[in-house]
């Protein structure tokens, strides 16, 4: 028999967005009972991981305003971002920030004692607010501790969500979940939910993502016929260290470092001459690639062709105040102490601009249904994110959500929830005969090995025709073979089986982004197309959206971009 387990309010991933909203619930209404479900324990969330800042207009008086933070998105975004969508974010932050700080937030401060703030690539100010190096993680602690002065806000760690369930006729109705210290398998039934489940970075081998971080909450929205939308703009950062991808933050240039190639030279000065190494991390990244091609890197020992990071020029005492834990993680994982040498660094997989479509409130398709944070596509990116907008984005629309989805929650508070049996039967029916009692010759971790590499190699920074088909033939090649089985057959923390369930949504929503790249036939923010290498505002100034119908293949549509206040223009760093 499958437990049942009911909340006014269902909250799905405890990252930035997922706190934020799960607090905003609780203050719009302290009557409301909410759930909140994280296949980690909740501190070991990936937001912990953001290191650079919260961008936000704080200082109007020193030259900053909002209307430049706004345009700076849009240009950034590649004018593929909703412009409404950026209006609402620059107007919104700054009291998130001043929030943040009223609930503990140790910010970074000035001499004066004003929050302190840092220059990011792509802004035209200092916007970047922050703390030291280890934004996320004192953002997430925050929220956290916030949290837990709720009585009404309860935490359901390691439970993995498998689907998203509906009442027949596109009302949310609640999730399917595994509780993963026990294996069993539960229905958490809500008139009203948020899914903040965060990226997808392990689609790739090389990338800045925690292990974790896999698209099972895109998948879920997909299967349930709800459009992910811009797949194809995957953010790639280009100071990733060499071999383990873990990031050095952009507040590592924003606080002065150099990129050099092989000849000692400054070489964003032939790029982006204005904003040299903080440029947008879109130029950067494909500047970076053309120096390797051009014979201009280095040669990493494990063969890797590369670039240095150099901050032996801002000195011993600035780096420890400001980049000590990016310090830490030089000297631990490529023995390499920056306040002495340079470190060796490659673009890396960082964030996806992609995610479920989203209006501007992060309504999904689905009545009841919202989406915040990176799981979202709300179109605030466009094309190409700027570093520090993405924590802004998750603490805005987390609240916004939060309020949304609380004061949704108590108009249908008491009203019968009904769920249709065969849809739970068909889910538990999908992953215990499918997967955890499936039978297949191939070793499922070859597979996701295999399809990550390949990830890296045919959608990576520069891509084409060519590469892309053969990426396409051979994702398809790899969901046919038969890998969906599971040799450990406890069922108490069997992380095997939670791993097979994430390879098949790495394969499905990786066939959707070079399903995307394969259709978007111009370069714009960080899709670039060798064969199609200019913008082309007259055929695609849209949104892809990717459907998924049942055959098991992305069917593709467009959607337009909301643009409010700017004309797309070249753009020029």
């Amino acid at each position: 028999m499958t437990d049942h387990i009911s909340h006014d309010v269902l909250i799905i991933g405890t990252g930035l967005a997922g706190l934020r909203a799960a607090i905003s619930c609780a203050k719009t209404n302290e009557k409301l009972d909410i759930g909140v479900i994280s296949k980690v324990q909740a501190m070991r969330s990936h937001s912990v991981s953001a290191e650079g800042g919260t961008a936000a207009v704080l200082f109007s008086e020193e030259g900053d305003n909002i209307e430049s933070h706004i345009y700076d998105t849009i240009r950034g975004s590649d004018f593929l971002c909703d412009q409404d969508v950026a209006e609402k974010l620059a107007h919104e932050i700054p009291k998130e920030i001043y929030q943040l700080d009223r609930w503990g937030m140790p910010w970074s401060r000035r001499e004066d004692g004003r929050i302190d703030q840092r220059k990011f690539g792509g802004y035209s100010f200092p916007r970047a607010t922050y703390a030291q190096d280890k934004v996320g993680f004192y953002e997430m602690q925050t929220l956290y501790d916030t949290c837990l002065k709720y009585g009404n806000i309860h935490f359901y760690n390691e439970w993995f969500c498998t689907s998203i369930l509906d009442d027949g006729n596109n009302n949310f109705a609640g999730v399917t979940a595994i509780e993963i210290k026990n294996g069993n398998f539960n229905v958490f039934k809500s008139n009203s939910g948020i899914i903040a489940t965060g990226g997808a970075g392990r689609l790739y081998s090389f990338s800045t993502y925690a292990y974790s971080s896999t698209p099972d909450g895109l998948d879920m929205a997909y299967r349930s016929r709800l459009a992910l939308k811009d797949m194809e703009f995957v953010q790639f950062h280009p100071t990733g260290i060499l071999p383990s991808g873990i990031l050095i933050t952009e507040g590592a240039r924003g606080e002065g470092g150099y990129l050099i190639n092989n000849l000692g030279e400054r070489f964003m000065k032939n790029y982006a001459p204005e904003k040299l190494e903080l440029a947008p991390r879109d130029v950067v990244s494909r500047s970076m690639i053309k120096e390797i091609e051009d014979g201009r890197g280095f040669k990493h020992e494990t063969g890797v062709d590369c670039l240095k990071l150099d901050l032996t020029h801002l000195g011993e005492e600035r780096i420890k105040d400001r980049l000590a834990g990016i310090r830490e993680i030089g000297i631990k994982f490529s023995g390499v102490d920056i306040i002495s040498e340079p470190i060796e660094i490659r673009p890396v997989c960082h964030y996806m601009m992609g995610g479920i479509h989203t209006d501007i409130y992060g309504q999904t398709e689905m009545n009841g249904l919202w989406s915040a944070g990176e799981a979202a596509c709300n179109s605030l990116h466009g094309a190409n994110r700027l570093g520090a907008n993405s924590t802004s984005e998750c603490l805005v629309w987390g609240n916004i959500t939060g309020r949304l989805a609380a004061d949704y929650a108590n108009k249908k508070k008491g009203m019968m929830i009904p769920i249709a049996d065969n849809k739970v039967m068909s889910e538990e029916k999908r992953i215990y005969d499918g997967i955890f009692r499936g039978r297949g010759q191939v070793n499922p971790y070859d597979i996701r090995k295999e399809f990550s590499d390949l990830m890296d190699v045919k959608a990576y920074i520069f891509r084409n025709e060519n590469q892309l088909t053969e990426g396409l033939k051979k994702v398809r090649e790899l969901k046919k073979l038969s890998w969906k089985h599971v040799d450990d057959s406890a069922k108490e923390y069997n992380t095997n089986f939670i791993n097979v369930m994430e390879i098949d949504s790495l394969l499905r929503v990786g066939e959707v982004i070079i399903v995307g790249a394969l259709n978007r036939l111009e370069s714009r923010g960080a899709h670039f197309r060798t064969d199609y290498p200019h913008r082309d505002d007259v055929n695609f100034l849209k949104h892809t959206l990717a459907y998924f119908k049942g055959d098991d293949e992305p069917h593709l549509s467009w959607h337009p971009v909301t643009l409010t206040r700017y004309v797309p223009a070249e753009r020029k760093y």
